[in-house]
Order: C-alpha cells, then sequence, then structure tokens
C-alpha cells in the first residue's frame, strides 16, 4: 500500500498525542510538549537552503536562474524554486504555536512530513469544544501547513474535528470567513500577522456550533438527501440521462453516502437531519475514498477533498434554509 506518509530507514516522519492514527505509525508522545519537543519528535528539526542550479552549456556552467531547495538532513532536493521564494523552516511553523501553548489555551497533537518531505504540518488542539444532540461532541483544532513545494502557500486553519467518527469538519469559506489564511512564498513569514489576521477560535467554535445546530434541527427527507449526494459527487459520464432519474444515486459515491448514512459513527445524532448527511459526506472524504488513509489524510486536508467538504457544508446549510 503507498503512503503519503514520509518513511525514513523505516520510520514514519510523525509524531502524535491521543489515539493511534493511521496504520499505527509514528511515534506516540505525551499531550503536554511543547512546539519545539513536537518538532523533534516528529524527525522535523530539519532545514532548507536554496542552492543556485547550473546549465552546462558547451563548454560554460551558466546559472540558470533556478535554484534546488535542499533538505539540510540528507540533502534531499525537494523542489525548484526562483531566487524570490523565501521557504519558511519548520522550527518557524511550530513557533507559531508557542504563545498559545504557553497560555495553555492549546496542546500539541499531531505533527509529520507528507510526499517525501515536500509537506510538513502541525496540529494543536484548542482547549475547547461543544457537545450537541446528547453527546455529540466537536473539538476545536488549529492546523499549519507548511509546504517546501513551488506553487504551494503556507496554510493555517481552524479546523472543527467531530470526536465520535474523528471526521475533519469545515467552515465555510465565503468572504466573511477568516478561519484560513494562505501565505505565498514572495515574502518571508511573518506569524505575528497571520495571528491577527486569523484572530484565534473560541468565536469560531460558536458559530460552527450554531451552523450545527441549525442543520440538527431540520429535516431532510430521503429524496432531498440523494439529491444532495448527487449535487456533492455527481455521475462524470452519461450526465444527461442520469440527470433525469429522481431518488437514485447517480454515481458510485453518492451511492456509499447513502449506504453509510445510518451506519457511520455517530449517526444516532439528529438522525434524519441535515447534520447527518452532512456528516455522511465528511465520514466519506476522510475515512472511505482514496487508496490509503494516509492519501485520504492528503485529501481531507488540503486537496481536493477539503473543497468537497466546504462545497457539502455550503449545500447542506442551502438546503436545509428551504426544508
Amino acid at each position: 500500500m503507498a503512503h503519503e506518509l514520509e518513511i525514513i530507514n523505516g520510520k514514519a516522519q510523525m509524531a502524535y498525542a491521543g489515539d493511534v492514527p493511521w496504520h499505527g505509525l509514528g511515534t506516540k508522545v505525551l499531550p503536554d510538549l511543547t512546539p519545539q519537543q513536537m518538532l523533534e519528535a516528529a524527525g522535523l528539526d530539519w532545514e532548507v537552503k536554496k542552492v543556485p542550479l547550473f546549465a552546462d552549456i558547451g563548454t560554460k556552467r551558466v546559472k540558470t536562474g533556478a535554484e534546488a531547495l535542499i533538505r539540510s538532513s540528507d540533502d534531499k532536493v525537494l523542489t525548484i524554486v526562483t531566487d524570490t521564494w523565501n521557504p519558511c523552516q519548520n522550527a518557524e511553523a511550530f513557533e507559531f504555536f508557542n504563545d498559545f501553548i504557553s497560555a495553555g489555551d492549546m496542546e500539541m497533537h499531531t505533527a509529520g512530513s507528507l510526499m517525501d518531505g515536500k509537506h510538513v504540518w502541525a496540529l494543536a488542539k484548542i482547549k475547547d469544544s461543544f457537545e450537541l444532540f446528547g453527546g455529540d461532541t466537536v473539538e476545536g483544532y488549529l492546523l499549519f501547513s507548511n509546504p517546501h513545494q513551488f506553487g504551494k502557500s503556507i496554510d493555517v486553519r481552524f479546523t472543527p474535528i467531530r470526536v465520535v467518527c474523528n471526521n475533519t469538519l469545515t467552515l465555510s469559506l465565503n468572504s466573511a470567513s477568516k478561519q484560513m489564511v494562505k501565505v505565498n512564498h514572495r515574502k518571508a513569514f511573518d506569524g505575528d500577522q497571520v495571528k491577527q489576521t486569523l484572530g484565534i477560535a473560541v468565536e469560531k467554535l460558536a458559530k460552527y456550533k450554531e451552523m450545527a445546530a441549525f442543520l440538527g434541527s431540520k429535516q431532510a427527507s430521503n429524496e432531498n438527501v440523494v439529491e444532495y449526494f448527487n449535487r456533492i459527487f455527481p455521475k462524470t459520464s452519461d450526465k444527461k440521462e442520469t440527470s433525469k432519474l429522481v431518488g437514485i444515486p447517480h454515481s458510485r459515491a453518492a451511492q456509499l453516502a447513502m449506504d453509510v448514512l445510518h451506519t457511520q459513527p455517530g449517526a444516532k445524532f439528529a438522525e434524519g437531519s441535515w447534520w447527518s448527511a452532512y456528516n455522511s459526506v465528511t465520514y466519506l472524504t476522510d475515512h472511505l475514498l482514496g487508496r490509503s488513509a494516509d492519501t485520504r489524510l492528503q485529501s481531507a486536508w488540503f486537496g481536493a477533498n477539503q473543497q468537497k467538504k466546504v462545497q457539502a457544508l455550503n449545500l447542506a446549510v442551502e438546503m436545509a434554509g428551504v426544508a
């Protein structure tokens, strides 16, 4: 089975506090580590440096204007960049959490390296949560994504996680939302500016609680749920033929979403509501779709399935509003 999670000398470049994640890989740590200690436990205490690239033209060696981004621990080339590209060191990314950890507002939770070192992340648990529907608990996390890859931006975001099924949820990405900040590499990373832009997360969790309570209060008919799954997971071929079929899942993913609607972890909470339908999508993207658990992680946090969950939340709110 292929892994997005980086393995060096048989050891996964990952550390975690709490339950064992993807395939039991990584180093288990205590939940009271400092960001620096988490960095070291995950094997991420290396730096990157830019090295000029040359082309051999006849008898001459000429600078190309491009540079290789090299990892200090093994001289591995991570990506090719321009001379204006500013790397963010892993230590800088983890230092971002220092003030929150020192104040007791968060604790380090997970950190690791994906795609052969091209994608480093750190996840801190916010010491705040909410519970609805007689036991459905959602906790708040802050996720820092530090890509060492040309064309990818630093990404710092608030990420709610539903405890009963470990689904990674999402807030709406409308223009009024500041649950996520992206910083490109054309300028040096300024952690203080990101904190000021992002705010921090108690009010965001309260906003999410309101949204979850609204979805849980609105019942969804079977026909509307099928329509919802068909819009989230449309069939990629024979669109004209399938679009005429009402009450029938149009794609394999839509059928899977229907299959887990009443069997997913936490199905008993607000059963038959739009909250349940939405969580069928998040459970599918986080736990069932994709080749392996860590490829699902890559997609659910940073790739196509992250956008799928944003679409699913916005559409659930829209359809619940007219129910």
